[in-house]
């Protein structure tokens, strides 16, 4: 607890970031915020604010700063549009269980519900997509609602938590201390283990002839990845990620047979419908990972462990749940479990695996002819080769599939991606954080041609903060994962998918970013290599191919098992 002063609530909420040990804000002022802003800039505290160009900017880069640091990260804006602007990055931090703590102005308490400039009922809007927000009015219960704020948004499940204050409590003055929450009423971050539920899972697991487990982020929200390796060097069975997961297991390790889901690869998927018990680990069963939940896993026993109720049977119905935090489950139920080999099951992967290998590996790998685009799996190849203990940031789209099936990661905490809400715009500012949070570690931004332009503005961050972000720009004038669906589905339809770009190395040169484009193959690696070798802020366009596919590929409606690892014949058939 700090002792009792007397100060402004502006200066009440600095102390408070300070006191929670914040070292970095993301923010863009307004006329609603500027008393904090104002206190910011005459307070002695240790902490660096970051100008960003767009709201949505900011509560990315929280996210990707949070992402990698495994604590919260933060961000401020104003009121009306400046908080609007900070819902789709709250909804996708949500969908994510990532910790931001949202910070926005507010009008004065006596225009509330005026329809004053710049009012919004923020509150209203982040409720559904939040963990928790609260309106403050009063300067004495500022330090109270950070405190929570910062126990909710880390505890138990992560989340994001929006603190809107009113101008008036930014300027009122009131008695400041601070105490640290520990707790909230009818709140359990972590449920009591069961360890009934766990001897039952033991016992499931040891009769397993054919196990596959399954994990997701939850094994990095818990930092359970040194109990995840030791479940596998006791029971070596085949093992899957979904997209979040990735980097929870390095990717070389002799277990992971890949990614489950829609581009997952082909051996995760056909297993889970081949499997006598199926072993999930932190995750939630989306219908990414699932498809038809009508044809998922029906012949397995599901062990499903998670911090969060309320994932339990929600979409996969569990024979076995334990209910607790990961790390703990995983140390109780190790001592339980006999040593086990899995060769004839192994058979089965080595069969599945191959065949992926002849018919899509093999062809995204291989070298273009003279004068035509690359694949973009070309490109991964060779940023594997480059950045060994590299971050990886993604957009959402194809390169974002293509980096989850090849990317190398095999350091913990190397992927940031947006999972759950899928948020084109998303990857430059996540890897400005990212690297923010890591800065002796080399960061990828990789993104598409379509994404980047949503938040193309924070290159101008980068160069302002000389952040050595090194953004990759996978570019085939296509918006390129939905002109893919309308090739299989939609009788090749290209509707409003071809998009006409800019110059990007003009545009990064005009941002101070120095760059390069290249189109051949021949001159990738030397492409890299420059980049990898300057020290500041990078642009890399690579063109690739126009109307590249990403395969395998679970046909929408389809079952796991029905993986196509090429166009089928009949894909011109519009999808109903």
């Amino acid at each position: 607890m700090v002792k009792e002063q007397t100060m402004t609530g502006a200066d009440v909420l600095i102390r408070s970031l300070e006191a929670e040990s914040v070292t970095t804000i993301f923010g863009y002022p307004g006329g609603a915020i500027m008393p904090v802003y104002d206190a910011l800039e005459r307070s002695s505290a240790n902490i660096r604010h970051v100008l960003m160009r767009h709201e949505q900017g900011a509560v990315h880069a929280a996210q990707g700063w949070a992402r990698v640091k495994g604590e919260a990260g933060v961000c401020f804006a104003t009121s009306g549009p400046g908080a609007a602007n900070l819902l789709t990055g709250i909804a996708d931090a949500y969908m994510d269980s990532t910790p931001v703590v949202c910070i926005t102005g507010q009008v004065f308490e006596h225009l509330l519900g005026s329809d004053a400039f710049q009012e919004l009922d923020v509150i209203s809007m982040a409720a559904p997509v939040s963990k928790w927000c609260i309106q403050v009015t009063q300067a004495a219960d500022i330090a109270p609602a950070v405190a929570k704020a910062f126990y909710l948004a880390q505890s138990g499940r992560p989340g994001p938590v929006l603190i809107d204050i009113t101008k008036n409590a930014q300027m009122d003055v009131c008695q400041w201390q601070y105490v640290p929450c520990t707790g909230v009423p009818a709140y359990q971050p972590l449920p009591q283990l069961d360890m009934a539920a766990v001897r039952q899972a033991a016992d499931l697991i040891n009769q397993a002839e054919r196990p596959l487990l399954i994990f997701g982020q939850g094994v990095t929200l818990a930092a359970a990845e040194s109990w995840l390796l030791a479940l596998l060097s006791l029971l070596p069975m085949p093992a899957a990620s979904t997209a979040l997961g990735l980097s929870a297991l390095p990717s070389d390790h002799p277990c992971l047979i890949g990614m489950l889901g829609m581009h997952g690869h082909y051996a995760a998927n056909k297993m889970t419908n081949e499997c006598d018990v199926l072993i999930a680990l932190g995750l939630r069963f989306d219908d990414r990972v699932t498809s038809d939940l009508s044809k998922y896993a029906c012949q397995a026993k599901v062990v499903h462990f998670d911090i969060d109720a309320s994932e339990i049977n929600k979409n996969v119905a569990a024979d076995i749940a334990v209910v607790a935090d990961l790390k703990m489950s995983l140390a109780s139920l190790l001592p339980l479990l006999t040593a086990k080999e899995y060769t004839p099951w192994w058979f089965q992967h080595h069969h599945h695996q191959s065949l992926e290998q002849q018919k899509v590996r093999s062809a995204d790998l291989a070298c273009t002819a003279p004068g035509e685009l690359m694949n973009m799996a070309t490109v991964v190849r060779a940023l594997n080769q480059q950045y060994k203990n590299a971050i990886w940031v993604t957009d959402v789209g194809q390169h974002q599939m293509v980096a989850c099936r090849y990317a190398h990661l095999n350091s913990k905490r190397s992927w940031v991606t947006s999972g759950g809400l899928g948020t084109m715009g998303f990857c430059l500012p996540a890897a400005l954080g990212a690297q923010m949070a890591a800065p002796d570690r080399p960061v990828l931004a990789l993104v598409g041609d379509g994404g980047l332009q949503m938040t193309v503005q924070e290159l101008a961050v980068l160069k302002q903060q000389q952040i050595p972000v090194k953004v990759v720009v996978l570019n085939n004038e296509y918006l390129g994962m939905v002109r893919q669906w309308q090739e299989l589905y939609f009788g090749k339809r290209y509707a409003e998918t071809a998009i006409e770009n800019p110059d990007f190395c003009a545009l990064a040169t005009a941002y101070g970013i120095t760059n390069n484009h290249i189109k051949s193959h021949t001159l990738l690696d030397a492409a890299i290599t420059a980049m990898a070798n300057h020290q500041g802020p990078y642009l890399l366009e690579v063109r690739v191919k126009k109307e590249g596919n990403v395969f395998p590929i679970i046909t929408p409606g389809a079952s796991v098992s029905e993986m196509q690892l090429a166009a089928a014949l009949d894909s011109t058939t519009e999808h109903n």
